[in-house]
């Protein structure tokens, strides 16, 4: 199934949407190497197309402008990719009827980055920093009286360590989203609502097989009904902290798989759980896949220190290994 992106007004392809970003960083030289190809399977076709519009240029600098990059979805290592929306199961249209889930497809929201990093103290709210390079583009968008209606979505999974890691996936949309849709409820709610209806769905693609049958477990799970979040919200983007070392056994399965992460290939979606009819299919908010990640490839934030260039960006992590 080609795998279609949903706008508030029309539908696109987000491999497509991806790829012509690549190509348009490919024409500045800046990603000789690393490339991804459109996604396509031969099962059936998508129920609805449309035009592909322009690809923000500042969506463009995100897509491959930090320390993890972008990589091919079936042979990238050390880098992340878009998979097809129809590797997830989600409750279906008659899912309160029959309890049948059905493969997800349309993506309410692109993917605009996924930035790993590392700090000395967790790191929270990091839309919010002036040195956040996804919000700083939108930012210089904006200046230019571009992207006015842009908004951004991130997720911040936050890892406990000796030294905490952040793993943050950025998804972006040009249009309004619309008043009445759940994602506006979940943009605009309260945190007891983004608590019960924030939901993590995932799947280990590549990986030992103590690590699949530990990860089976949470394969969908509400975050705040299993780990503390906590909610940002800015006049242009909504955050939300996912603190893993909260639950004992998240941090378990976390050392699990992080003593064999570049063995590792995980696809990992956000949605905003159904639980009424007229919310039913449920639709993806956006997914990305992990791919055989080296934890020696984040970028080091240092508080302390008068920061090199934009928080994430692989430009300052190649210029702070020269020095």
């Amino acid at each position: 199934m080609d795998i279609l992106l949903a706008t508030s007004n029309r539908f696109i392809r987000p491999s497509r949407l991806v790829e012509k970003a690549i190509k348009r960083i490919e024409e500045r030289g800046e990603n000789e190497s690393h490339t991804m190809r459109p996604t396509k399977c031969s099962s059936s076709k998508p129920a609805q197309t449309g035009s592909i519009p322009h690809v923000p240029e500042w969506i463009t600098e995100t897509l491959n402008g930090g320390s993890l990059r972008l990589v091919d979805l079936h042979t990238g290592i050390n880098g992340w990719a878009s998979p097809p929306g129809s590797v997830f199961s989600l409750r279906s249209a008659t899912y309160f009827t029959d309890k049948q889930k059905s493969p997800g497809g349309d993506y309410l929201l692109s993917p605009a980055g996924v930035d790993w990093l590392k700090s000395t103290t967790k790191l929270e709210n990091v839309l919010a920093r002036p040195d956040n390079r996804v919000a700083h583009a939108l930012k210089k968008a904006q200046s230019r009286v571009k992207s006015l209606n842009s908004f951004i979505f991130a997720v911040n999974f936050q890892v406990p360590s000796k030294e905490p890691y952040s793993c943050v996936f950025y998804f972006a949309t040009e249009d309004q989203i619309p008043s009445d849709s759940v994602l506006r409820h979940l943009i605009d709610g309260d945190e007891s609502f983004c608590n019960e209806r924030f939901k993590v769905v995932s799947r280990v693609v590549e990986g030992p097989w103590v690590v699949k049958s530990a990860a089976g477990s949470f394969g969908a799970f509400v975050a705040g009904k299993t780990v503390r979040c906590s909610y940002y919200r800015g006049d242009n983007y909504l955050e939300i902290d996912i603190d893993l070392g909260s639950s004992a056994i998240m941090r378990a399965l976390l050392r699990l798989s992080l003593g064999c992460i570049t063995s590792l290939t995980v696809d990992v979606g956000f949605v905003v759980e159904a639980q009424t009819e007229d919310e039913l299919p449920e639709r993806l908010i956006g997914a990305c896949r992990i791919c055989h990640m080296e934890l020696s490839s984040a970028f080091v934030v240092d508080d302390s220190k008068k920061p090199l260039g934009m928080m994430g960006s692989a430009k300052a992590n190649d210029d702070d290994d020269e020095v």
